[in-house]
């Protein structure tokens, strides 16, 4: 891997962005972290994220102001900012020039996108349109950007693969991700710049999101509380444990790819779809309690299967998935106690 780029990581405060931040400044690199710090979920885990990195509250509230790393100094700068804001973030473009940038900011969540649809397309939609503009304009060579394994809405045709038509989302966030990968097709043919699309399959681990399944089924089960099982327990997930999906990402934004077009759309996953019922399983066997669940029809927007077909990123870059869904929970589970241990003090 090259050493000495300067990076930006948007989504620098959220749960794969704050992972992929360390890993970057652990090989060498310069990273410039942006985040608004919304508060679709506790900020303050988002802000307990940020000071891993070095960069404390105080400086991290202050919006369009760069702060360093009190662990890092310049290597790691973060900046709160608005991605849709068409005067700051091309002044942050033009004073770093970016070798390489990240798109990991996204309003994410399906069932939030039924209730609050503006928020997915100011950040999703213009604030990617943003991303895409200043990348045009100072000369980025490469935009990786987060995409969804939600895109695929319920193909029954499994596993996914890339070339399968996913032009009938059943989200506005799902929409949302499919429309950036249409807009950085356009923009990778009309302007020659090399976007890489990762279709994320599930993440979960330590520092996860706390709307997610594994946060919510561990936090309900050590705090007594029943946890909802929709679909009656019959869905099945793509669960991927963080560590593997950063490596890839990782390798997508520093390494050379055996496909050389210019346009690149990839699946991330673990390609070992576990259904829900196993995954509740290994959470209780690992707390040593049984969950109370409270059985429920599906949820609308919520899709029956995920399943990666990883061939593709395997090939071009010698992607691995290597932790299996046991080893993820316990190490999800340490985490979680050790974080609620600690702001518990």
């Amino acid at each position: 891997m090259n050493s000495n780029k300067t990076i930006l990581v948007t989504g620098a405060a959220g749960f794969i962005g704050y992972h992929l931040c360390e890993s970057l400044l652990k090989v060498g690199h310069k990273v410039i972290g942006l985040d608004n710090i919304n508060d679709y979920y506790d900020v303050n885990l988002k802000y307990a994220r940020l000071q891993q990195l070095g960069v404390g509250r105080e400086n991290a509230k202050v919006f369009n102001q760069l702060c360093n790393s009190t662990s890092h100094g310049s290597q790691m700068q973060f900046v709160r900012m608005h991605l849709e804001n068409r005067e700051s973030l091309p002044k942050l473009f033009k004073l770093f020039k970016f070798d390489t940038v990240c798109n990991m900011a996204a309003q994410p969540g399906v069932h939030y996108s039924l209730d609050y649809p503006e928020a997915y397309i100011d950040s999703n939609i213009t604030g990617f349109l943003n991303v895409l503009e200043c990348c045009r304009y100072h000369s980025v060579k490469r935009l990786v950007y987060a995409s969804s394994s939600s895109i695929y809405g319920n193909s029954d045709v499994v596993p996914f693969e890339e070339s399968t038509n996913v032009d009938k989302p059943i989200s506005l966030y799902a929409a949302t991700k499919r429309s950036n990968e249409l807009m950085a097709y356009t923009y990778s043919h009309l302007f020659s710049m090399e976007t890489i699309s990762l279709r994320f399959f599930t993440v979960y681990g330590p520092w996860g999101r706390p709307d997610m399944a594994m946060f919510l089924f561990t936090d309900a089960i050590i705090n007594n509380r029943p946890i909802k099982v929709f679909n009656n327990g019959d869905l099945s997930r793509d669960f991927t444990y963080i560590d593997d999906i950063v490596n890839g990402v990782l390798n997508a934004l520093l390494d050379n790819s055996k496909d050389t077009s210019l346009y690149k759309v990839y699946n991330i996953g673990n390609s070992v779809p576990v259904q829900l019922m196993d995954f509740i399983r290994a959470i209780e066997n690992n707390l040593g309690t049984l969950a109370k669940k409270v059985m429920l029809p599906m949820q609308p927007g919520d899709v029956n299967q995920t399943w990666a077909d990883i061939s593709r990123l395997q090939k071009d870059y010698n992607y691995k998935s290597n932790t299996s869904v046991n080893k993820g929970v316990e190490a999800f589970i340490d985490w979680y106690k050790s974080y609620h241990k600690s702001n518990n003090n």
